[in-house]
């Protein structure tokens, strides 16, 4: 299985991993060991995102990307929310190691106003979304514009979220697939 872990001195990227905190909605933390992974593709579309954004003076925040079968149904027992979770049965993108949920920060590391946070599950998340300030409005056109022109995919219900295209042409992957584990 072609897993890449993604590191930031590797990829020039801040980690923040959200569920390997209690700040989920979970209220714990899922990830025991706080590893980032992608599969090969991924981890290759975004480093041509991180050249793209690099210029710009941005870099990227990274939420959550890889994330075993498990931890998808942790989520999904917390908050059995199709609009924004994957039901476990189907497989989420993000088990595939084929999605990434980031964010843009500056040169000084905060992070571009997007209108709301990470897993905030609100239609406020929406992309195209009137009603969150200008300034939020273009940063997360900024963000698409970065992520699909790197090759990536938008999921319209969270302006944080992007996959493969065709993501399910890719295996599930469980914790115990990975280098080293995040579960336990």
């Amino acid at each position: 299985m072609d897993i890449v872990e993604i590191t930031a001195p590797a990829f020039d990227v801040d980690i923040a991993l959200a569920y390997a905190t209690s700040a989920n909605i979970t209220g714990r933390p899922v990830y025991r060991n706080a590893r980032c992974y992608l599969n090969g593709e991924a981890a290759r579309l975004l480093s041509r995102a991180i050249e793209l954004a690099a210029p710009l003076g941005l870099r990227f925040r990274l939420f959550d990307a890889l994330r075993p079968v498990e931890a998808q149904w942790t989520l999904w027992n917390a908050d059995p929310n199709p609009e924004f979770l994957a039901n476990p049965r189907k497989g989420s993108p993000h088990s595939r190691g084929a999605a990434v949920d980031l964010t843009l920060i500056d040169g000084e590391g905060c992070e571009l106003d997007m209108g709301t946070g990470f897993d905030a599950f609100t239609p406020l998340s929406h992309h195209g979304r009137t009603d969150v300030p200008v300034t939020a409005q273009r940063n997360r056109f900024l963000l698409m514009g970065l992520m699909t022109a790197a090759g990536w995919d938008f999921y319209r219900n969270e302006w944080w979220h992007y996959q493969l295209f065709d993501a399910r042409r890719f295996p599930l992957i469980a914790d115990a697939d990975l280098p080293a584990s995040m579960m336990r």
